[in-house]
């Protein structure tokens, strides 16, 4: 199994800063797609931004320009840089992972959550 789990979440006035973090543990596994999403009450959950284990990354529209998101492979840890935080990115945000385990077979996780609050 593979545990997933989250760190760098808080309150920030609008305008601010955070940086959240996750970290993906699984005895053999390699994670391939490592992402973020957020969840805002009453609001279904939605892509934030993802990355290969490449390199490559995806954005959401609402947040292309502001957030940045990166990894490290080597220690299966992806990170999310949110730069001009609005209260419309106020949400609770999951990390998840693409991961193979050592029979080849690819799974999700997800963790379990962070709340992120953006309000003055």
């Amino acid at each position: 199994q593979v545990q997933v789990v989250e760190s760098g979440g808080g309150l920030v006035q609008p305008g601010g800063s955070l940086r959240l973090s996750c970290a993906a543990s699984g005895s053999g596994f390699i994670m391939y797609a490592m992402g973020w999403y957020r969840q805002a009450p009453g609001k279904q959950r939605e892509l934030v931004a993802a990355i290969h284990r490449l390199g490559t990354t995806n954005y959401a529209d609402s947040v292309r320009g502001r957030f940045t998101i990166s990894r490290d492979n080597a220690k299966n840890t992806v990170y999310l840089q949110m730069n001009s935080l609005k209260p419309e990115d106020t949400a609770v945000y999951y990390c998840n992972a693409d991961a193979q385990d050592p029979w080849l077979r690819r799974s999700e996780y997800w963790g379990q959550g962070t709340q992120v609050t953006v309000s003055s």
